[in-house]
């Protein structure tokens, strides 16, 4: 938000009866949530609302009232985002070019690689196959970063300077974490990801 804008809005709202200066800010959350295409951080959100809002409390109560419906508001990518609650991912994927369908279908190998960087990133081809046991290909990883799941990061300290590959911002979206602290514990990793397709 700029700071021209900012300047102008009410924040505080001291004008209306409290019940009414709490939906006026969960209208105002819910709107800059729904109208932007990337994760809104607190920060962003705390700028449109009064210093006596409990963000934590007005999202929950946005929540409250989505209960029926099919999508919902949730901590992703360092922000709040819109998302379709999982039980609908499928049916999102029967359509062609929705924003929300969760994670894509994944490889087996894929996955394995995907997996072995968001754990150890920066993490080279080679290390990824040493990693997972078996040879993790170009293919393999152009195909991630063609999803925009990973991207090259440093050039390794090795003999060839080799790229190491990263997660990123969209890797954090297709998974619904917050961040990389989110991910889960390696135990229940096969739990994670998308559906294996066959190759």
């Amino acid at each position: 938000m700029s700071r021209a804008n900012a300047a102008r809005l009410d924040r505080d709202l001291s004008d209306l009866p409290e019940g009414m200066r709490w939906r006026e800010w969960m209208g105002r959350a819910e709107a800059a949530i729904f109208a932007s295409a990337k994760p809104v951080s607190r920060e962003t959100l705390a700028g449109l609302v009064g210093d006596a809002c409990r963000l934590d409390a007005l999202i929950a109560d946005i929540n409250e009232e989505l209960k029926a419906r099919p999508y919902e508001i949730v901590f992703v990518a360092g922000g709040y985002q819109f998302r379709t609650r999982p039980r609908h991912a499928e049916t999102l994927r029967a359509l062609a070019g929705t924003k929300d369908a969760g994670p894509p279908s994944f490889t087996r190998l894929e996955m394995l690689a995907l997996s072995a960087i968001a754990y150890q990133q920066p993490v080279t081809r080679a290390e990824l196959s040493r990693l997972v046991g078996h040879d993790i290909s170009r293919d393999i990883l152009g195909r991630l970063k063609s999803l925009g799941a990973i991207a090259p990061g440093p050039r390794a300290p090795q003999p060839g300077a080799p790229i190491a590959w990263v997660t990123t911002q969209r890797f954090l979206e297709m998974f619904a974490l917050g961040s990389l602290r989110d991910l889960p514990d390696l135990d229940t990793l096969g739990a994670a990801g998308g559906g294996e397709r066959n190759r």
